[in-house]
């Protein structure tokens, strides 16, 4: 039988409310919007960080360089996300929109996005390699009548020997931080690219490209302040009185589930009926000190994502140009991303007239002089992965990123570096492995039946929806099962709302839409004549993390 544990109230506070949120990430920050909508149950929303954004938010360097917590962009699948953006930034000025430039490195070449649909662009020998391992995988998957049992064999049937062993296999290792046979394959979606093989050959013989696929060939960004002003400003929508972010003010010490009770770091007991969590669920099953739920969290994986961003002195070179981002498969780098930051808003760095001294050339030579000078500037944004199965070297991690960068010719020798940044983000990725179905059908079922609701990039572990926009809505559908019963369409059926125009919630006279029953078993009955388990994903695997 559980048992209420015992909280010492220190300074004697208690709050009564009906639904808590913990953490103000995209996840934290859809329920409590949507709460705030539906105008009914009583809540209150709390993080431990003084500033909203989770791992949504952005860093500003002494310099003035501007860098998120990785690459994020601004693209939606859902109308109800649009309308709580747009209302925190709601002027044209508030943004930049953007064609999506991206080219991958390969044997000193940029061939562009996706890799597996511009093989014309590689050398010949390469070409004839990678062909012929294509025309190999597709005819092997016409006798096929089983589903692929890894990420790896999936990559095999899709893509063949060549480019699984050219770009799919080393590129994905940089990434998860875990070998492709350790995971599955059912969370690819719409997050990779399919390589068709008529197309392939057509382009080889013609020489041409292929390009704009995906959900983010278009996306825009926040003029100021990153991505991380978008969270603060949606925060800002909300009443401050339900609110409470800070280490005091808003950290969790301890979850009593039995007790429907939280302990918060200054103190302050907090009662609940019902709980939406969104911080890292193996985060929340130590601060519910709870054995079974520890221990069964033990079988998620996740990768630690460092994050370096490189601020130079100079006009934007040619060989940058309007690039957006870049993946490096290889192994003379240590990132396998680069963002040019810079890129995405002027104000992303500091203005030209903004005096800095050179803190050294990009070969690691002392510059003539370390007198501070005017720009204009630009910066690079990389990320690289961590994880007991691909160690690295932290303390050197800054000066061998600057040595890749030399090594693939995003910098040059003489390029003057005036400010650097590195921040290693723990819980960086929510692995896809083998075992992960296996631990979240447990997992999320015990924690539900205990009134705990969790949701969001890691709070309930799906990659397939991490990105802000499902995050978001996460968070949203999460308010509307607590208060009408509403389906969770996007945490149970990601290819469902990655395949069409999610229009049916919206911020303004939108609230009622989840309140009556049989709208919403009509919606349910749609999605299962749609959707009758989790899709198999039917797409290549370039895989397209933000």
């Amino acid at each position: 039988m559980a048992h209420k544990r015992k909280i010492s109230k220190a300074n004697g506070q208690e709050i009564d409310i009906d639904v808590l949120v913990i953490g103000a990430g995209p996840t934290g920050l859809g329920a409590a919007k949507r709460m705030n909508q539906i105008d009914g149950p009583s809540w209150l929303i709390v993080d431990s960080n003084e500033t909203p954004g989770g791992l949504a938010s952005t860093d500003i360097t002494p310099e003035g360089f501007l860098y998120d917590v990785g690459g994020h962009v601004i693209f939606s699948h859902y109308k109800y996300f649009d309308d709580c953006i747009d209302e925190a930034l709601p002027n044209d000025s508030d943004w930049y929109h953007h064609q999506r430039i991206s080219y991958v490195r390969y044997r000193d070449l940029w061939v562009p996005y996706p890799f597996q649909n511009n093989i014309s662009m590689l050398p010949k020998d390469d070409q004839v390699m990678c062909l012929e391992g294509m025309i190999d995988a597709a005819m092997e998957a016409r006798v096929a009548n089983t589903k692929p049992k890894d990420f790896d064999e999936w990559i095999m049937r899709n893509n063949g020997e060549g480019i699984a062993n050219v770009f799919m296999r080393p590129y994905n290792y940089k990434v998860w931080a875990v070998p492709t046979t350790k995971m599955q394959c059912s969370w690819l979606g719409e997050r990779v690219a399919a390589p068709n093989l008529k197309l392939a050959v057509k382009n080889t013989v013609l020489g041409k490209t292929a390009g704009n696929w995906g959900p983010n060939a278009t996306f825009r960004f926040p003029a100021h302040g990153g991505t991380g002003n978008i969270w603060i400003n949606v925060a800002k929508t909300l009443p401050k009185s339900k609110t409470r972010f800070g280490p005091e003010n808003g950290h969790v010490q301890l979850v009593d589930a039995p007790g429907h009770r939280v302990l918060l770091g200054d103190g302050t007991t907090v009662n609940y009926k019902k709980l939406i969590n969104t911080m890292a669920v193996d985060h929340l099953a130590e601060a519910m000190r709870d054995e079974e739920l520890i221990n069964l969290s033990k079988g998620l994986f996740y990768s630690t994502t460092h994050v370096i961003g490189v601020g130079v002195r100079g006009e934007r070179p040619e060989r940058i140009g309007d690039k957006c981002w870049l993946y490096f498969p290889e192994d003379n780098c240590p990132f396998y991303r680069a963002t040019i930051f810079s890129n995405y808003s002027p104000h992303n760095q500091p203005p030209a007239s903004k005096k800095l001294a050179t803190m050294q050339l990009a070969d690691g030579s002392e510059p003539s002089s370390t007198e501070a000078r005017e720009g204009p500037y630009w910066s690079i944004m990389l990320e690289v992965s961590e994880s007991s199965m691909k160690p690295v070297d932290v303390q050197n991690m800054l000066p061998d990123c600057i040595s890749g960068l030399l090594a693939t010719e995003m910098l040059r020798p003489t390029d003057e570096i005036v400010s650097t940044y590195h921040r290693a983000f723990d819980h960086g990725y929510p692995t896809p492995t083998l075992e992960r179905e296996g631990v979240l059908t447990q997992l999320l079922p015990k924690l539900q039946s205990m009134d705990i609701l969790s949701r969001g990039r890691f709070g309930s572990w799906r990659y397939e929806v991490g990105n802000q926009d499902h995050s978001f809505m996460l968070g949203v559908e999460a308010a509307d099962h607590v208060v009408n019963g509403a389906a969770e369409l996007t945490l149970n059926y990601p290819d469902f709302v990655n395949s069409r125009a999610n229009t049916e919630r919206r911020l303004v006279d939108g609230a009622q839409l989840f309140g009556s029953k049989g709208k919403q078993d009509g919606m349910t009955e749609a999605v299962r004549n749609n959707v009758s388990t989790r899709v198999p994903a039917t797409q290549g695997a370039q895989v397209e993390a933000k």
